[in-house]
């Protein structure tokens, strides 16, 4: 499960995505307000994802944040990692913060594990294809391999 503060980052992005100029400067306040998101939580957001390059701010009266990246180069995969950390069902499964789980004798033949390991390749697969382009076009990276395919 996501956390609430990932839900809202990219609530945030995809507000901004939906900008008729995704280079335009948007107010705080007006993300906000519009996607209903705690104004004191989102400065804290948007803050992590400016220092991770994905938007940037503008201050002064006519400040605010704007993308730094096109929104079909950002992915919900990306925007997960930088808010919660890794995207793994268990902590044997993570690429960024693995470590053994503590009652688990042999990873090799975990079954547990082997399992999750499907789950966790299949849900990295959509996240890291999915952009925000594709969230705010209607399409999806499971739509376009099912229309591919």
């Amino acid at each position: 499960m996501i956390s609430q503060k990932a839900k809202y980052a990219l609530r945030a992005l995809v507000a901004l995505a939906r900008q008729d100029d995704p280079a335009e400067v948007v107010m705080i306040a007006d993300i906000a307000e519009r996607q209903n998101i705690p104004k004191k939580f989102l400065e804290q957001i948007l803050l992590d994802l400016k220092h991770h390059g994905i938007v940037t701010s503008r201050r002064g009266k006519a400040g605010g944040y704007m993308m730094l990246k096109q929104p079909a180069e950002i992915t919900f995969g990306e925007v997960l990692r930088i808010i919660d950390g890794p995207v793994a069902p268990l902590p044997c499964l993570s690429r960024m913060a693995y470590r053994p789980c503590e009652d688990c004798a042999d990873e090799a033949t975990c079954e547990v594990r082997k399992v999750f390991a499907r789950v966790a390749e299949a849900t990295r697969g959509v996240l890291d294809r999915t952009t925000l382009a594709d969230a705010i076009g209607g399409t999806s990276a499971t739509t376009r391999t099912v229309l591919a395919g």
